[in-house]
């Protein structure tokens, strides 16, 4: 074999590759770009997550809002804004699209209420001055409930309470409204401690209904034994019992008020505070608010055969001072039997003001008809009396008296008919009637006549008289007349003599204190002779041996 170690190997060449160039090669310049677009995604993404809910809310008007500007805020901070205002589908409310922000999505629950701020003036508080400037927002009131929402109907008017102020609301009932309002202050003596918040028309028209709001911690001074009343204007009230005049402060006077009270009687339960929402009576004024309840009453009446002019219905049934009923009703009856007109007025009696306190065992439950019936027996009765001489306006009485004629109680009718006693003013009338009619069966004419012959005669007798004296003095004798004169001196001096025998025995005169004066001495002398008659009777021995000497000590 050939030496092939020698041979040289062959010499290889490498083969050109073809490299294409890159279609893109990055460049510095579009780094700004990617990072602007980063951003850009960051922030929508951003947005998008903190984007709250969209809300709609049902106005009666959309004065004062405006799409893109508007605020909607709570506390006074922004928590949403306006975006759009379209009719509804009747074109009678204005429905508002609105933007909130993400921290408020909380606080859209069922109860949150939304109004219009701008400037009012209601129940005396001015409100929305800061729009004057700022321009109208939409305030917002959160509830307390937990149920979401996302469509709303808007107030016409701002809440007078919002619901994060302490304290409880309470419903009052009565007949009318006075002068209240929305707004109107609530005060407890004197002191404005709430206000009222809502009212409304009873559904049968026939009342209202007043919800009040009382702030804490007065909240709990009202207890289901307090007692509203309406403090509007001036309570101006005349009656039998004479005029009173009452008013909480000026502001009542011109925009109105309620006031309470819970009586002294009822001040136990001023520790157990009446529950939210319980319902009151409001009563029209006070002295009508703090009468004692009276849950038993009965039903009387009462005729009477005289003017009842001045007795209105309300007026006061009164026993010895303590009011125990009222006029329910007055009435007109004609008699057809005896031909004349009565007055029945009905009176309503609350048996348990006439119960006895004492501290006395009670005894047995005693029937009120029988009772009733007794007394009636004893001389009960009831009598028109005036209570006011003012007004003239009159009261019943209901009283003992003795000289009332015989009547009879039948408790079985109904209402059971008091017998009746003819007024003080009747029974002066009567009496005055009975005068006049004596005085008209006197026989005056010939009284007259009798006095005038008297009168005749006595003046004839009276100008014999004189002319007796005349003749007298003209026909007594000088000797007669001299025996007169010295019987005029004789006594002049007796009366003298008398004069001066009485000045003598005055207790004054000289001889009445010379003979006091003798009297005393003899007096003395007779104690001295006593003296000595003692003395003498213990020591006779004295009379030789003179006066005993005292022992000495």
């Amino acid at each position: 074999m050939p030496d092939t170690s020698d041979t040289p190997e062959p010499i290889q060449v490498a083969e050109a590759a073809q490299v294409r160039p890159p279609r893109w090669a990055p460049q510095l310049v579009w780094i700004i770009p990617i990072v602007a677009v980063l951003i850009g995604g960051w922030l929508a993404a951003r947005a998008w997550f903190e984007r709250g809910p969209t809300i709609a809310i049902s106005f009666q008007s959309g004065e004062g809002l405006e799409a893109g500007k508007t605020r909607i805020k709570y506390k006074d901070v922004d928590i949403g804004q306006v975006k759009g205002l379209t009719l509804s589908d009747d074109a009678k409310r204005v429905i508002v699209t609105a933007e909130m922000s993400k921290q408020a999505e909380g606080l859209l629950v069922e109860d949150t209420r939304f109004w219009v701020v701008r400037p009012r003036i209601s129940g005396g508080n001015v409100s929305g001055l800061s729009t004057l400037l700022g321009g109208a927002y939409v305030g917002v009131d959160v509830g307390k409930t937990a149920n979401e929402r996302r469509e709303f109907v808007g107030l016409d008017v701002p809440p007078a309470v919002t619901l994060d102020v302490p304290g409880r609301r309470y419903t009052l009932h009565g007949d009318d409204l006075g002068s209240l309002d929305v707004g109107s202050p609530v005060y407890l003596h004197r002191v404005q401690v709430g206000q009222v918040v809502a009212f409304e028309l009873d559904p049968d028209g026939r009342a209202v209904t007043v919800t009040i709001f009382v702030r804490s911690p007065y909240d709990k001074y009202v207890t289901r034994a307090t007692r509203f009343w309406q403090a509007s204007g001036f309570d101006l009230n005349l009656d039998a019992n004479g005029i009173k005049l009452d008013t909480q402060s000026l502001v009542t006077i011109l925009l109105g008020g309620v006031a309470f009270e819970t009586p002294d009687e009822d001040q136990l339960e001023v520790l157990q505070p009446a529950e939210e929402k319980t319902r009151f009576e409001l009563f029209a004024g006070r002295s009508e608010a703090m009468r004692n309840p009276d849950l038993v009453s009965q039903n009387y009446l009462a005729v009477f055969r005289e003017s009842v002019r001045g007795l209105v219905v309300g007026a006061p049934v009164d026993f010895r001072g303590l009011v125990v009923g009222e006029v329910t009703a007055i009435h007109l009856d004609f008699d057809a039997a005896s031909k004349q007109v009565t007055v029945p007025v009905e009176i309503r009696l609350y048996p348990e003001r006439l119960r006895a306190k004492s501290h006395r065992k009670p005894g047995p439950p005693v029937d009120p008809a029988r009772r009733i019936k007794a007394m009636v027996e004893h001389g009960f009765r009831a009598q028109l009396r005036t209570g006011n001489l003012v007004s003239g306006q009159l009261y019943i009485a209901l009283d003992f008296f003795h000289d009332a004629k015989p009547a009879t109680f039948d408790p079985s009718r109904e209402p059971p008919e008091l017998p009746t006693q003819p007024g003080s003013f009747a029974e002066l009338q009567k009496t005055l009637s009975s005068i006049a009619a004596k005085l008209d069966k006197l026989p005056v004419d010939k009284i007259a006549g009798d006095l005038s012959t008297s009168l005749k005669s006595l003046d004839r007798m009276l100008k014999d008289t004189d002319a007796l004296v005349k003749r007298f003095d003209s026909e007594i004798t000088p000797e007669a007349k001299a025996a007169i004169v010295d019987m005029r001196k004789t006594m002049e001096d007796a009366r003298t003599t008398l004069q001066q025998a009485g000045g003598t025995l005055g207790g004054d005169a000289p001889l009445q204190q010379n003979a006091r004066e003798a009297l005393r001495e003899v007096t003395r002398a007779a104690k001295a002779l006593r003296t000595l008659a003692d003395t003498l009777e213990r020591h006779p021995e004295s009379l030789l041996q003179g006066k005993h000497k005292e022992a000495q000590p």
